[in-house]
């Protein structure tokens, strides 16, 4: 069965016509061209899908689109703006956060939803937050780092 549904991604007012068992990465992935959403376990463990929901942090292969119609979706792409990057994701390329990049956009997402509840994290902290999320690469010491001197930046 098909679905006609609207999201707000990226604060971006979108309309799509979804089927009833499609995941809300599918949509995001295929009918939008978000491809920063990645797509890694298909069972909520990894956290390569994860993207804000109206403000918390979901695994988007373990969301129907149909339950997100008229949700906030927030994605890694939608982190930068027109003045540039935004300060986690310029912090993960200066501080080497990123290797392979494929657990990248999640652990973007999670660390944005951490500096929306806590300007200024202590490690114990960022280690919570990031918990859903898997580094295939184990660059977890350089992604902490990236995510303590984005937040010192952001004051």
């Amino acid at each position: 069965m098909k679905h006609e549904i609207q999201l707000i991604v990226n604060g971006e007012t979108r309309s799509l016509t979804v089927e009833s068992q499609q995941t809300l990465l599918e949509a995001l992935r295929e009918d939008l061209g978000l491809t920063g959403v990645k797509h890694g376990c298909s069972t909520g463990e990894c956290g390569a899908c994860s993207v804000l929901l109206n403000g918390e942090v979901v695994n988007s292969c373990m969301v129907l689109a149909v339950e997100a119609a008229d949700a906030e979706i927030l994605t890694a792409e939608g982190l930068a703006t027109d003045e540039g990057l935004h300060p986690l994701q310029k912090s993960f390329i200066d501080h080497h956060g990123v290797q392979c990049g494929y657990c990248a956009s999640g652990m973007l997402i999670s660390a944005k939803a951490l500096l929306n509840r806590t300007s200024r994290p202590h490690e114990e902290e960022i280690r919570e937050a990031l918990v859903g999320n898997l580094c295939r690469c184990g660059a977890y010491a350089d992604i902490i780092k990236s995510i303590q001197v984005a937040s010192r930046a952001r004051r």
